[in-house]
């Protein structure tokens, strides 16, 4: 259907959770009985069609009731999914009080025609022709009413008159092409298309032409044509020209071209992430990974939540070349040294939040925690790689091991994490599990001496996965206990936190550790939520390793989903102090690294200490430390 004016990159619907249970996953992503919907913290859900119609779309067409353009938006997303006569009254009083009156003409009159109200939406057009003037979207309308009143010659006149009152309407001009491509095939397509090119504020004819002229390999050709379409368009060149043009000087292999005519006319709050995915391609296919990035962080900063998963592709493919770009030298000994976790990751022992989690009585002994390990299907060589599945998990394992025994037993507790001290710095993955004398040694050297170290394994060649782990008293080596267990990969709640258990009956046992209650507050996301929070622990301290000196600046990647999840871990457990800890520690970390990504979620970390305040006594603390989170 033709609408009035440019096709906007529009957001899609916010829904108040509450109102219609929505929910969320992705196989729903593609179920047409299903509309996908963001609620006021940016969460993808998603709600049964006929739940929307009743239960959240009478709101919103009576919240945007008097806001012409809010309006405007619902009424299209309701026709785009079959609401027709749900929205019809609402498209009559958009048509009486619009200010854009074309706008409020073509939303009344399709939604007639839809109805096969045919005459009644013709006397909508023909009104507004009388008290307004000619416009090219209105006419295009009208000649469908006329086509659809099977009076084709009448309707391919007013067709004409349409384009030339405004050629570049995509349905317009689309309709004429393959109304002569029906008659006299290619050629008459391709007449067509010249024959609105010759109209003097056509651009979109022109562009179609150059598509055609890049399929014959007549490149001189399709950038001549491409620069007179951006002569006629002028200032604002629309995002349909730079999309198409970009896209298709990109599909033919012209990168330095899409980027020459494209970039300069580029403008994220315009253009946004249609012509944005084209430009950050060609940048990255020819190796310009910083003029990538750049334009990935001007659309991340529209916070447009239905464009998170594109950007966040995007971010993990800029990871890849940067890390592609730094060559290993595989003859080269690479200075390592052992980073020191003391306590839980996210309760430092100067956080305000360690009062909440205050020992009953002084540890009687520490235990140290070693892992980095995991067995991989690899060349076998020193490779440079982002992190992967593996990789975090042989870190998140021993961080979520020494948590579990802190607040179990009262022991002191530190965790080790191997690391390229050269810049840029890098987590070190080895594929074979530390000896029993490494280990012991290691834990003795630690930044403070531990009684028992407990050294974790992953084997990920294959599914399901397997973790291992082997408890050695750290005087002399010795081997007390070991334990296994298998899972699959993308399911560690299965197997992981009894791992943890066991582990902590094996100290029992074999180490006369005594066992205390957790405390209280100590409560984590259980069942499929519990891998990410893992994922959240090493992702902390990723983020706090890239504030060290010898990190370099491109050690991170992925920030803002990292606040994300860390955000929606929050939100989907609101009285989970751990959870909201973890969240305020990693955004103070990031804070440090990245304070412009901080900027972009200060709404929404405001929002979330509004609408979800933890239970006393910890929303005083809380309340503290995000203060000093927002502060500028």
């Amino acid at each position: 259907m033709a609408l009035f004016g440019k096709k906007k990159d529009a957001p899609a619907p916010a829904a108040d959770p509450k109102v219609a249970a929505p929910v969320k996953t992705l196989d729903l992503r593609d179920n047409p009985d299903y509309i996908r919907v963001y609620d006021q913290f940016g969460r993808e859900l998603f709600i049964e069609k006929e739940r929307w119609r009743k239960d959240v779309l009478p709101g919103n067409l009576k919240s945007a009731w008097n806001h012409p353009d809010q309006l405007y938006s619902v009424i299209v997303n309701a026709l785009n999914d079959g609401f027709l006569a749900d929205i019809l009254h609402a498209a009559e009083h958009l048509y009486r009080t619009d200010p854009l009156p074309a706008r409020g003409a073509c939303v009344y009159g399709i939604a007639l025609m839809k109805s096969n109200r045919l005459q009644e939406a013709e006397d909508i057009f023909q009104n507004y022709l009388r008290q307004h003037g000619e416009d090219g979207s209105v006419l295009t309308n009208l000649a469908k009413v006329y086509s659809a009143q099977k009076l084709e010659q009448k309707a391919e006149d007013i067709l004409w008159h349409a384009l030339e009152v405004d050629p570049n309407q995509d349905n317009g001009l689309g309709w004429y092409a393959v109304l002569h491509r029906e008659r006299n095939g290619e050629q008459g397509w391709l007449d067509a298309l010249r024959r609105v090119a010759a109209l003097p504020t056509s651009w979109r004819a022109q562009i179609w032409l150059a598509r055609e002229a890049l399929k014959r390999r007549e490149l001189k050709d399709a950038l001549e044509l491409y620069r007179e379409s951006l002569s006629r368009a002028g200032a604002d060149v629309p995002a349909e020209l730079l999309m198409q043009m970009s896209g298709d000087l990109g599909q033919y292999g012209h990168l330095p071209e899409a980027v020459q005519l494209t970039e300069p006319h580029f403008k994220a709050q315009t253009h946004g992430l249609r012509v944005g995915n084209n430009l950050i391609k060609a940048h990255l296919d020819l190796g310009e990974i910083n003029l990538a990035d750049r334009i990935l962080n001007d659309l991340y900063a529209l916070k447009r939540p239905d464009w998170r998963e594109t950007l966040s592709f995007w971010d993990t493919e800029i990871a890849k070349a940067r890390v592609k770009a730094t060559p290993v030298d595989q003859g080269k000994q690479l200075a390592a040294a052992l980073l020191c976790i003391e306590g839980p990751i996210w309760l430092k022992h100067d956080s305000p939040a360690a009062e909440l989690f205050a020992p009953t009585a002084p540890a009687s002994l520490s235990i140290c925690f070693l892992g980095s390990t995991a067995e991989l299907q690899t060349s076998g060589e020193v490779e440079c790689q982002i992190t992967d599945a593996p990789g975090r998990l042989s870190r998140a394992l021993p961080l979520f091991l020494a948590e579990q025994a802190a607040f179990s037993t009262g022991a002191g507790v530190q965790t080790l994490v191997p690391w390229i001290v050269e810049k840029p710095g890098g987590f070190v993955l080895s594929g074979k599990p530390w000896s029993d004398d490494e280990a012991a040694q290691y834990a003795r050297q630690a930044q403070t001496r531990s009684d028992y170290v407990v050294v974790s394994h992953l084997k990920a060649q294959v599914e399901p996965w397997s973790a291992e782990l082997r408890v050695l008293r750290t005087e002399d080596g010795k081997l007390i206990g070991s334990l296994a267990a298998s899972f699959p990969s993308a399911r560690p709640e299965e197997v992981v936190p009894a791992l943890a258990g066991g582990l902590i009956s094996l100290l029992v046992r074999e180490a006369q550790i005594a066992t205390q209650s957790p405390p209280v507050l100590y409560r984590i996301p259980p069942n499929a939520h519990f891998g990410s929070y893992l994922v959240r622990l090493e992702q902390l301290l990723a983020i706090r390793t890239a504030a060290m000196d010898e990190t370099g600046p491109d050690f991170l990647n992925g920030e803002r989903a990292i606040i994300e999840g860390n955000l929606e871990l929050c939100v989907t457990f609101p009285e989970s102090a751990v959870t909201r800890i973890l969240l305020v520690q990693t955004v103070l970390a990031m804070k440090k690294v990245r304070p412009e990504v901080i900027a972009e979620f200060k709404e929404k970390l405001q929002l979330l200490e509004r609408t979800k305040p933890l239970p006393q006594p910890a929303t005083l603390i809380l309340q503290k430390m995000f203060e000093e989170v927002i502060r500028d």
